[in-house]
């Protein structure tokens, strides 16, 4: 078997690192990964970036202490903030670090419990899709862990409240639970 030298070697090199870095998922700072969607490109940031989900650009619901509320299809608790008046974002800079816009590629679709014509996008300052429902523009909590929790609930961070948001597309405004977790039924998409 010959040996490789010098420039094809370093050639060789950084095109297996990135072949590799192409075919995998990244995690976010649950630790989890995923794969991608044909439909849609969901990113989820707080200090680390997750790669797009399975049923990445996928809202639907889950039951918990705060009744039925929007998750992602990863089960993500999906988070409105009272700042934004309209479909336009008021979330930047490190509002955004702690509360992670959910953004998409393409357009964003509805499962188990959500409603498609309350489904929406809206472009933020950095050029991405922002997913809005009923004309809220939505967000993660970077506090949150699990799939389900609902550790964002009632914060006044960054200068107003941010609520989860019932199928209907109102914010509900019951306290989070303890642990943060559903009380009953399952999120939709099995965690992350």
């Amino acid at each position: 078997m010959k040996r490789m030298t010098g420039k094809a070697a370093s050639v060789a090199v950084v095109a297996f690192f990135a072949t590799a870095a192409t075919g995998c998922g990244g995690g976010d700072s649950g630790g989890s990964s995923a794969s991608a969607s044909p439909s849609a490109s969901l990113s989820f940031s707080a200090s680390a970036s997750a790669s797009a989900g399975p049923a990445a650009g996928t809202v639907a619901t889950a039951t918990g202490a705060l009744g039925t509320f929007l998750v992602d299809g990863d089960g993500r608790t999906l988070y409105l903030f009272e700042a934004d008046t309209s479909a336009k974002s008021t979330c930047t800079g490190t509002c955004a670090a702690a509360w992670p816009p959910v953004t998409v590629t393409a357009e964003p679709v509805a499962d188990k419990g959500a409603k498609a014509d309350l489904l929406g996008t809206t472009t933020r300052g950095d050029g991405k899709k922002e997913v809005t429902y009923n004309g809220h523009p939505l967000y993660y909590f970077g506090g949150d862990t699990k799939a389900g929790d609902t550790k964002g609930q009632g914060s006044t961070a960054f200068g107003a409240t941010w609520y989860v948001i019932d199928p209907a597309g109102k914010k509900v405004t019951g306290p989070a639970s303890p642990s943060g977790q559903p009380t009953s039924g399952r999120p939709t998409g099995g965690g992350y």
